[in-house]
Order: C-alpha cells, then structure tokens, then sequence
C-alpha cells in the first residue's frame, strides 16, 4: 500500500563560520546542505501497523511528510495505493488520513461541524457526511463534546478530534505523526484502540512515535532511525534476537553505540 525507495530530503541551513572570527575577528554565518532524511526504503501492507521511531530530531516528521504528499523529495520514490506521487499525487493523497504533529483546528467550530467541512473538500454528499459523522461520534467516543466549540475541548478530546477528522472520508491509509504525545493515559489508549481497529478491517497505519514501549506493544513492523539514516527495521521480535536484548528501548541503544555516535 505504500511503497518508497531511496528517500532523501535535504535542506539548507544557516551554521557559524568559526574559520571567518579567526581571520577577521569577527563571526560571520554560511549556509550548508543537511540531509533531513538519508535514502530510506520501506514498504507497509494492507493490514499492518508500521512505526517509525527515533529521538527528537532524527527525521520522523520529515519522512512522514514526504510520504503524505507534503513535502516532495530531494531523491528517491513514493506510491501510495498503486498510485506515483510523480504521476498522479492528488489521487494519491486521496487515500490517505494525515495528522502531523503540529495540526491546528479551526477554535469557534464544534467537531461536527469540522466534519462537515473536511467532507465538503472531498466532495462528499450531505448524507455520505452525516453517516460518516455518527460512525466517528461512536468510534471515537465523542458523545459528550461532538457539539462543544473545539476552542473549549481538553488536549484529549482535541487529539481524538484531530484523528476524526482524518476518519470522515474513509482512507485506505493512515500516517499518524505523534498521535499520543502529550495526552493522558486514557486519551492515549482511545488511539491506539483506534489503531488497532483499523488494522483489523486491513487498513495501513503508519505512525512515528520515541515511545519504544508503546510501540513494542502496538507495532507490526518498525523503522528505527537516528540522523536521518534507518539504522534497522523489521518485527519488535526479530530486532531484539539480532540485537540480544530484551526491549526496544535497548535495540536503539545498542545500535547507536555500534555506530559510534554514542559513548
């Protein structure tokens, strides 16, 4: 269902130029290329939960984006339910539910209202939305503040908002960035609840998180990656027998250390 090969994204930023103090005494700036995201493959089926997991910084929300048709790539190649991003993004894009990290709602709707208004932009039918409408209410527990003004919801039910309004056109495909972070224990459990549900009716989910214990428990498949490069992937079970540990939290550990970036 989403397929990338040789992924890259680089960007420009601004460094210190030590070299120009000593000469001039004086510390000016120079730009130079990073890449965010280092040539990364994967591949996620129908059916499956797929994580993404690293520390802050390490390139998550950047592939995510890629992958969801937002940002384009440096390099590499990106289908999405059998369609090209190259060829074909919109059509692609249709099939997927996307929530970063940062999503803003709009503060003086309620969360049916919202709905109307995502399933206006994919052209749904006033019935096909008011349906669609009560299945989320009852999926994502929404009874009690379906009406109330979003500006007004806890960070919870704000979450669990943001995850609906993804649901209102019924993707084949979800990319998740930080679906739990921040929230309370039973916010959090509401989503991966959700999460699991949708892999039972064959739908994708592709989600990134640093919480390892989380996604031991939730994940089918995983990436691990640190500076932009994928340092292993594969099931929870088999990356802790090639490692020899017994958690997620260590795999990471010890495949940094093996690559000497951590002492």
């Amino acid at each position: 269902m989403i397929e990338a090969r040789g992924l890259s994204k680089s960007f420009v930023r601004v460094v210190k130029d030590d070299q120009s103090k000593k000469k001039s005494k004086r510390l000016k700036t120079k730009k130079e290329e990073f890449l965010a995201v280092n040539n990364v493959d994967l591949t996620v089926g129908k059916g499956e939960i797929y994580g993404i997991l690293g520390p802050n910084g390490a390139g998550k929300t950047t592939l995510l984006r890629m992958l969801g048709g937002i940002l384009s790539p440096t390099s590499g190649s990106i289908k999405v339910a059998g369609y090209d991003y190259a060829a074909d993004r919109n059509s692609a894009k249709k099939k997927i539910g996307y929530l970063s990290g940062n999503t803003k709602l709009y503060g003086r709707v309620s969360p049916r209202e919202l709905f109307s208004i995502f399933g206006r932009l994919y052209e749904m039918s006033k019935e096909d939305i008011e349906e669609m409408t009560e299945k989320i209410i009852k999926v994502m527990d929404m009874g009690s503040f379906i009406d109330n003004r979003i500006e007004n919801l806890s960070t919870g039910q704000t979450q669990r908002t943001s995850i609906a309004r993804c649901l209102i056109h019924s993707p084949e495909i979800y990319i998740f960035d930080e679906p739990t972070l921040g929230l309370d224990v039973l916010s959090s459990h509401a989503i991966i609840e959700f999460m699991k549900g949708e892999r039972e009716k064959g739908k994708v989910v592709l989600y990134s998180t640093h919480y390892m214990e989380e996604a031991e428990s939730l994940c089918d498949k995983m990436l691990m990656i640190h500076q932009g490069e994928v340092i292993a992937e594969g099931t929870p079970t088999h990356l802790k027998e090639q490692t020899q540990t017994s958690n997620l939290r260590d795999v990471f550990i010890k495949l940094v250390k093996v690559r000497g970036e951590l002492s």
